[in-house]
């Protein structure tokens, strides 16, 4: 079961009422390393997570499994810091260029897409 935020945004609203949104009111919002382009993960965000994102320069991720808010980095002390956010072409997912110190991925590996590449041409 995923619960869904129904917090109230602080988001600028020329930003919000550009974001296309899941039925669940979440966007994509993948981090890539600022300086090596290396794709690390993949989290989900909701007005409220990209609003903080924005303001505090550190990621937040709303959780699907727990139903909460989470800044990358908090328990772990794996951080991301911000160096720039953007929106895709359709503002339906998000680009969080971070600095990222430590693992990105839960795992404790530093990308969540190193230990699974798929073969080609098979």
């Amino acid at each position: 079961m995923t619960s869904t935020p129904s917090q109230p945004s602080h988001l600028d609203p020329k930003i919000a009422a550009r974001l296309k949104r899941s039925a669940d009111g979440l966007v994509p919002a993948i981090a890539q390393q600022y300086d090596t382009g290396e794709v690390l993960m993949l989290g989900w965000m909701d007005d409220e997570a990209l609003h903080r994102t924005l303001t505090t320069g550190r990621c937040t991720y709303w959780s699907r499994s727990r139903g909460e808010y989470w800044v990358k980095g908090d328990t772990s002390g794996h951080f991301q810091h911000v160096k720039s956010v953007a929106l895709d072409c359709d503002a339906d997912t998000v680009l969080v260029k971070v600095d990222q110190i430590g693992a990105a991925c839960h795992t404790g590996d530093r990308t969540c897409f190193d230990s699974d590449v798929l073969p080609l041409g098979q």
